[in-house]
């Protein structure tokens, strides 16, 4: 039954590309981005305060580190789904957003000496022929004279943004657990993210908004972290690493159903592309460097 856990996050996770969309008419993408965090931050206070003040002497020579950290993987990475949300659709956001380990993988040659290998590199090929596939309508030249959507041009940023973040915290393999870490990222979040707010962002929530915020903030941030905890724990990281595959299937799925979106061929090929491409480049990495997974935020 272990694999309910991965398969539950990833289930959790697709429920919030459904969520980005939904949001684009009745909330702004700063302030849904601000109380997302600000919400899961007050939710975890009562449980965290006490162990990350017992930890502080080892978090303060950190803090830097974990509010660029916070910057990558909080205020850019998911500020910019919400901002995508409104010109693409949440098969697009989360088939781009597939590309994660493959470019976690490009990130880790210069920052971690990874050496990759020719099936990893034969991998990336098929990925990025699928993306250019997917996000050219199956028409290049379409791609070639009028660009990448807005929306899209915005998720494969956020992409990115996230797959540098777990590069970078494999890399500096902070000295304390996985919650204490991810409460002090909470906190630069808002401290990032509250100027934002007051500047552009609609401070009150509605009725409308209030419950797509506080699924951003409760299962997808707190639940779907521990779940995904539990999973590497009992699964391995590499193991739960391959559910991640999942994601665009359920999204899919989802969309069909409360959004209407039609899932076109061009998307179909193009991902089962940039899938397939995924999965060998994790397949091949794992007998090569054996390495942590990064918890999504």
């Amino acid at each position: 039954m272990y694999f309910l856990l991965p398969l539950f996050t990833v289930i959790i996770w697709s429920g919030n590309s459904i969520v980005n969309i939904l949001s684009t008419n009745v909330i702004a993408p700063e302030t849904i981005s601000f109380y997302r965090w600000f919400i899961a931050l007050i939710t975890l206070t009562p449980f965290l305060i006490k162990p990350v003040w017992k930890k502080r002497h080892a978090i303060k020579p950190y803090l830097a580190k974990l509010a660029f950290l916070a910057l990558l993987g909080m205020a850019i990475n998911q500020s910019l789904a919400y901002f995508a949300a409104a010109t693409t659709t949440a098969t697009h956001m989360t088939l781009i957003f597939a590309l994660v380990p493959l470019l976690s993988l490009m990130f880790s040659v210069p920052i971690l000496a990874l050496t990759l290998t020719k099936k990893a590199l034969f991998g990336a090929m098929i990925s990025l022929t699928g993306l250019v596939y997917m996000l050219s309508h199956g028409n290049i030249s379409n791609l070639l004279s009028e660009g990448i959507n807005i929306g899209d041009t915005y998720m494969l940023i956020a992409a990115c943004s996230y797959s540098l973040y777990g590069v970078l915290l494999k890399r500096w393999r902070l000295p304390f657990n996985n919650w204490i870490a991810l409460y002090v990222q909470m906190v630069f979040a808002v401290i990032i993210l509250l100027p934002v707010l007051t500047y552009h962002g609609q401070v009150s929530l509605t009725t409308e908004s209030l419950p797509l915020v506080l699924y951003a903030a409760i299962p997808t941030s707190i639940l779907a972290t521990w779940l995904w905890m539990q999973s590497i724990q009992h699964f391995g990281a590499d193991k739960s690493a391959m559910f991640m595959n999942l994601l665009p299937v359920f999204t899919a799925i989802m969309a069909t159903f409360i959004l209407n979106e039609q899932l076109s061929s061009e998307q179909f090929i193009g991902g089962g592309l940039v899938l397939t491409g995924v999965a060998m480049t994790q397949f091949k990495s794992r007998k090569v460097v054996k390495k942590e997974v990064v918890i999504p935020s």
